[in-house]
């Protein structure tokens, strides 16, 4: 692969809504009734935000570098993971260019935590702020998010090659 290669990246998660465990998008804690279920925090969108990274570096997805078998993940912060991601891709040569997400939930309303959640990720990895977008939409109430049984999240990455893998 050639040194300014761009590559494309995808990525997606859904955590069903769980009792008695906090809310953590984005790396930040919504105040709701409900959490996300799932072995780490459960955060959905950096999930998705890892998975578009890794793909976009062919370097498979977040299960296979952090196994919800393996106990030392469980309860992490998801911030944990991203910036382990991020280290993998400087690894390998790439510079992200930029992502954007899409969060996927009927309820809460997440319009007024959008810019906290993109700050935290962004000061979290030492990224510009123009690097990230989030934005939040509903379903008008149709599927699984729609009936407030879980929340999703979809990512895509876009990542550049700067350099050979260090040998």
């Amino acid at each position: 692969m050639e040194n300014g290669a761009l590559r494309v990246g995808f990525g997606y998660d859904v955590h069903a809504f769980a009792e008695g465990r906090r809310l953590i998008l984005g790396g930040i804690e919504i105040p709701y009734e409900l959490g996300l279920a799932g072995h780490s925090d459960a955060d959905v969108v950096i999930h998705s935000i890892c998975d578009a990274l890794l793909g976009a570096a062919a370097l498979g997805d977040i299960g296979r570098h952090f196994p919800d078998t393996d106990p030392a993940y469980r309860g992490i912060s998801s911030l944990i993971l991203l910036r382990r991601v991020k280290d993998l891709l400087k690894e390998h040569g790439f510079v992200v260019s930029n992502v954007d997400v899409t969060i996927v939930a009927q309820k809460p309303r997440l319009a007024p935590y959008v810019d906290l959640m993109v700050r935290r990720i962004c000061d979290e990895l030492g990224w510009r702020r123009g690097l990230l977008n989030i934005k939040a939409t509903t379903t008008e109430g149709l599927g699984f998010a729609g009936r407030g049984e879980g929340i999703a999240s979809y990512a895509i990455a876009l990542i550049m090659k700067i350099q050979e893998k260090n040998p």
